[in-house]
């Protein structure tokens, strides 16, 4: 269990109690070196209490094996996750245990929390160790955590945690300019109150010797020199264009831009009642993500996404709109050309060269293992589909599953962590020796040492290019990037590898300040955070209570038919907005299997799905809460008239008026006063 001397190196300013960031790469060893730092904090420390933050689920159960392995069962540890159901409350765990391990959001609530034993306060604890800790910017739980840490300690707050980030890449926060990346590394280490970015300096060459980097090649394909399917796929969207006067639309089909303006379109025109133009834009969005799945994969996967939406249209709506029918008619019109152009049209020029490179890797290897990142769910889902068709990858031995995220959107395949567990554990046995991954692998995972990593025509930020490329860790290993020739895709992939070196820039030049300017710096930075998250919590207060909740209707998105107002809402556990009106039952209708999630949640379980009882549009699910079964509503299924407007909210907490929180004690003494009244 020793460790390396270029953790040791990194861990020295930890050792003494200083807060710090450990820069390390994939793979070298942060979790280790992080849990050594725990170890001699709880040996050393009197009443030393360690929590241990991380962003994904899985990855509690994973560190747990790491810190068991150097805590040696000396320290009572627990591990606290939002699928562990019925326990005690996270105030009474902190409580009995010297360590504990879990989920963020776990951490935020029970910070927030009215009820004594889930209630903690951040000084309960010596040491918060935060995974990933590139996360903790802007609006994300961890920053919400440490923002609190930040005004206790501008209050000169006495005996707070000493803070350990991990990360193996910072990021540039989005900027191509050394300045901007390096006020983006200053603003992270203010966020985590640090006194220093470790990495190795001294000891470098035995890391490079021990994490050697991958091979990179550019494996790049023409386009498809005809697409007869993909230009039927826009003739049919650009009948809709006409067919709805659409001229603010750029026809610039197939492209996430044209998606954010579908997007964009379908909430103006719910907000304006037009809810045949509304409907015009929902299939346009479906029709362009066609096209993405068509680019990504192959025609039949466009055209079976295509079918799942038009059947599920016409099985879950009650009332069609005459906008509808016109336009599930034109699917039906040329589902059989679109059939016949899916299943003899030429192939998509991608999948040819992945399957050269999986060939390549996987023939003649011994016990080769790799990982085929891609964009979405759904070309994840295809991606596997096609591997298992493809009778020269079949014996070259590939045995494929996908990890993706888990879920339960019913437009998009999803895993549960049970499933994504299984498979982790499949693949680190070798029963499993290919995953075609979405992000979800890209971080944090444990996962064995790969000899070929493919990045599917990709576009994301640097981070998610380091954090996928990490996952190649074989000897001589190779990490692949597979696009188009002069894509989009192409570039940002280029614009990575620069971002990168400037965020090594950054990250050095940092490291490189004068300790008074650095500190001098860092205080200024965090004075200024906690004014404007002060100044926001002003707006959004402000915002909140812009109309009396009585003042604003509830409408069904689809048919906009009021179905009550903002005061019949409530808010359970902070996070769920339920309506506690009786009456509201007359609008909607109940399916009779439960909802499957695979959560076990503490006080509450999923019932029903909720749609509403005048169109069918998906509204929620009815949640049993201890012994009360209520209605629980998305967002985005209604929309909000006002005084003033029709509102469509991407979010609950941004919606303009109050909601209080929901108070069983006095729901349950009302049900009560309202049954002996009958």
């Amino acid at each position: 269990m020793a460790l390396r001397p270029y953790q040791w190196e990194v861990i020295m300013p930890a050792l003494e109690g200083r807060n710090i960031i450990i820069w390390l790469p994939t793979g070298a060893g942060k979790t280790r070196a992080a849990a050594y730092v725990a170890k001699r904090h709880l040996e050393t420390v009197d009443g030393a209490k360690v929590v241990v933050l991380v962003n994904r689920v899985h990855l509690v159960t994973q560190h747990a094996e790491e810190f068991s392995l150097v805590l040696g069962g000396r320290w009572a540890m627990a591990t606290l996750s939002g699928d562990m159901g019925a326990r005690a409350g996270f105030g009474h765990m902190a409580q009995k245990h010297d360590l504990v391990i879990c989920t963020a959001e776990l951490l935020q609530m029970a910070l927030s929390s009215s009820e004594e034993e889930e209630h903690v306060e951040l000084t309960a604890f010596s040491l918060i160790v935060v995974d990933e800790c590139h996360h903790t910017h802007k609006g994300t739980v961890y920053n919400v955590i440490l923002s609190q840490y930040l005004e206790q300690k501008l209050q000169r707050r006495r005996h707070l945690p000493q803070v350990l980030g991990l990360t193996a890449s910072p990021g540039t926060g989005g900027n191509s300019k050394l300045q901007g990346a390096i006020e983006h590394i200053l603003q992270l280490c203010a966020n985590l109150d640090t006194w220093c970015i470790m990495s190795p300096k001294t000891h470098r060459p035995e890391l490079l010797e021990h994490r050697p980097q991958p091979c990179k090649q550019y494996d790049l394909c023409q386009r498809r020199s005809q697409d007869p399917f993909g230009d039927l796929i826009k003739k049919l969207m650009a009948q809709i264009h006409d067919h709805a006067e659409m001229p603010e639309l750029a026809q610039d089909f197939g492209t996430q831009t044209y998606e954010q303006q579908v997007v964009e379109l379908c909430k103006t025109a719910a907000e304006a009642g037009l809810q045949e133009r509304r409907v015009l834009a929902l299939h346009l969005r479906r029709y362009n993500d066609a096209l993405l799945i068509h680019d990504t994969v192959r025609a039949v996967d466009a055209l079976a996404s295509l079918q799942d939406f038009c059947d599920r249209e016409r099985a879950t709506k009650s009332q069609i709109l005459h906008a509808e029918r016109w336009l599930l008619g034109l699917f039906d019109d040329h589902k059989d050309e679109l059939t016949r152009l899916a299943t003899h049209g030429p192939e998509n020029p991608k999948l040819d060269t992945l399957e050269q490179i999986l060939q390549a890797q996987f023939r003649g290897a011994a016990n080769p293992r790799g990982i085929v990142f891609t964009r979405t769910r759904q070309s994840a889902q295809s991606l596997l589909l096609w591997l298992q068709q493809q009778p020269s990858l079949r014996t070259a031995g590939i045995r494929a599953q996908m990890l993706i995220g888990a879920g339960s959107g019913s437009q998009s395949a999803h895993m549960t962590q049970r499933d994504q567990q299984d498979v982790i554990r499949k693949f680190r046995a070798g029963a499993l020796n290919l995953l075609v991954a979405t992000s979800v692998a890209e971080e944090g995972l444990d996962i064995a040492k790969c000899n070929v990593v493919v990045r599917y025509g990709l576009l994301t930020n640097e981070i998610s290019m380091v954090q996928a490329r990490g996952r190649a860790r074989a000897s001589q290993s190779v990490y692949s990037f597979v696009a188009t020739e002069g894509s989009r895709e192409l570039r940002r992939e280029l614009t990575n590898e620069a971002l990168e070196a400037l965020m090594e820039q950054a990250v050095a030049a940092v490291q490189r300040m004068d300790p008074a300017e650095y500190q001098a710096k860092i205080r200024d930075l965090q004075l200024e955070a906690v004014v404007k998250r002060a100044a926001r919590a002003t707006q959004r207060d402000r915002q909140r209570r812009q109309f009396p909740a009585e003042h604003v209707r509830l409408l069904c998105i689809n048919c906009m038919v009021a179905v009550g107002h903002g005061s019949d809402l409530r808010k359970v556990e902070g996070t769920h907005h339920v309506n506690v009106n009786p009456n509201f039952s007359l609008y909607y209708t109940v399916s009779r299997e439960p909802v499957v999630i695979d959560r076990v949640f503490k006080d509450w379980k999923p019932g029903g799905a909720i749609s509403c009882r005048n169109c069918g549009e998906s509204w929620g699910l009815q949640m049993i809460y201890k012994s009360v079964t209520l209605p629980v509503l998305k967002v985005r299924s209604l929309l909000l008239e006002t005084p003033q407007s029709r509102i469509q909210a991407k979010k609950w907490s941004r919606v303009p008026f109050p909601v209080e929180d929901f108070d069983f004690l006095q729901h349950c003494t009302q049900n009560l006063a309202d049954l002996s009244l009958d």
